[in-house]
């Protein structure tokens, strides 16, 4: 049984995914990590959330083809606009990636190369789909550095990944993901490495920027309170299946006892508990 909401959005969906399923092969046995996720996803902001290892990167992996080759990847369906995702050539997947789908990484300390500036990086971000000189990819990099609100951004560009804060690091994920303008951003647990200041200024800039260019984001994240006045929609995960969607705005009535009892588990400030409580999982959420 496959669970599903259609976009919020008018029109055709930006990204149709039906029935999708990702096994991990090793030998003549095989692991289940994402069974049967249906979604689609308009210009609006999509989370799924879930705890560690219910299949949530999995997911955001399989749409960009970035699993390796002991994962078996399949679906009924898994459009992307005029394209099919699951059957597109390797060739057309690098045309999408970083043009048309971008990907935010979740440290930007193990996600940058640590031997390049990093103004180098989101200059070649560019250069990797547009043709043009190195001093054209140079100012377009500046110009995204302004973007997500670098300040120096002439000295910043010079810079080698351990010379730069986790939140300018993390600015910089999302200046080389953005200069290529993509329909579709996926942001895995863009901002579980920050603190919460930090934390809430890039929420700040992924909200206008995805406001301002009209695109479609799929935030991953394992934190539902951070999802609830974030995001439009919200898509729960547990053991590879989607258990519960629901509008972000409704999750204080979610129906399911999975959700219920991560929000209950949540600590807070205005009800004092002397002891949070403790997930009861049930078997039957495995086949439901």
């Amino acid at each position: 049984m496959t669970c599903s909401i259609p976009a919020v959005s008018n029109g055709a969906p930006l990204l149709d995914v039906h029935d999708l399923r990702v096994d991990f092969v090793n030998g003549r046995h095989s692991t289940p990590a994402v069974r049967g996720v249906s979604f689609q996803l308009g210009r609006e902001k999509l989370a799924i959330v879930g705890e560690s290892g219910s299949g949530k990167s999995t997911v955001g992996r399989a749409l960009l083809q970035l699993h390796p080759a002991k994962a078996r990847v399949e679906a009924a369906r898994m459009q992307f606009g005029d394209l099919d995702l699951l059957r597109a050539s390797p060739a057309q997947m690098r045309a999408v990636r970083g043009r048309r789908i971008s990907m935010i990484m979740q440290d930007p300390k193990y996600s940058l190369n640590p031997v390049l500036p990093v103004g180098e990086q989101i200059a070649e971000a560019w250069r990797s789909h547009h043709r043009g000189e190195k001093a054209a990819a140079k100012r377009r990099a500046l110009e995204m550095l302004e973007v997500v609100r670098i300040r120096e951004p002439e000295r910043v560009y010079r810079l080698y990944p351990h010379e730069i804060s986790g939140g300018q690091g993390q600015r910089v994920m999302i200046a080389m993901m953005l200069i290529t303008e993509p329909e579709l951003v996926i942001a895995d647990e863009p901002t579980s490495a920050l603190d919460v200041s930090v934390r809430l200024q890039i929420l700040a800039l992924l909200d206008e920027l995805v406001r301002a260019r009209g695109l479609g984001l799929i935030f991953i994240s394992h934190d539902i309170s951070l999802v609830r006045s974030f995001c439009d929609r919200v898509l729960v995960m547990y053991a590879g299946r989607v258990v519960e969607s629901l509008p972000a705005a409704d999750l204080d009535r979610a129906q399911h006892p999975y959700t219920q009892g991560l929000l209950a588990a949540l600590p807070d400030i205005d009800r004092r508990r002397s002891r949070l409580p403790v997930l009861q999982r049930q078997a039957s959420w495995l086949y439901e």
